[in-house]
């Protein structure tokens, strides 16, 4: 009876000690936008997982047929500054750091500014699942 009470008691103790795991950031999810710096036609996916992981596909249609790139990396969002490290740029390493203010959120759209070239994204809530559309819906 007492090596029950004293498991119990430091049940409790490690309980109360543990670190609390952070509510989930409400970038998490599935974001689809259109428009890149350079090319303002394009299409992106934006995947952020809850473990800071990220992954980012982009596509241009050119005459109908699909260019596509896909980038990898880190996410963190701290106040209203979202930084990408992005580590890999079509499966080849590309370490860079892009970083963003975020001006607007809610639980189905955002607005975010690039810092790095003055370019405003406003992607949507999608399902995990989502896909991006054929060039032949969108040319």
């Amino acid at each position: 009876m007492r090596a029950a009470g004293l498991f119990i008691h430091l049940l409790v103790i490690l309980l109360l000690i543990a670190p609390a795991q952070a509510a989930p950031s409400y970038m998490v999810g599935t974001w689809f936008g259109h428009g890149q710096p350079q090319d303002k036609a394009s299409m992106y996916i934006d995947r952020m997982r809850a473990d800071g992981t990220w992954r980012g596909e982009y596509r241009t249609c050119f005459k109908g047929k699909a260019l596509d790139s896909v980038q990898a990396g880190r996410w963190s969002l701290a106040n209203d500054m979202l930084i990408l490290k992005v580590e890999r740029v079509d499966g080849q390493a590309a370490p860079r750091t892009d970083t963003y203010k975020m001006l607007s959120h809610d639980a189905g759209s955002q607005k975010y500014l690039s810092l790095g070239y003055n370019f405003p994204y406003t992607p949507q809530r999608m399902a995990d699942d989502f896909q991006m559309p054929s060039c032949e819906l969108t040319s």
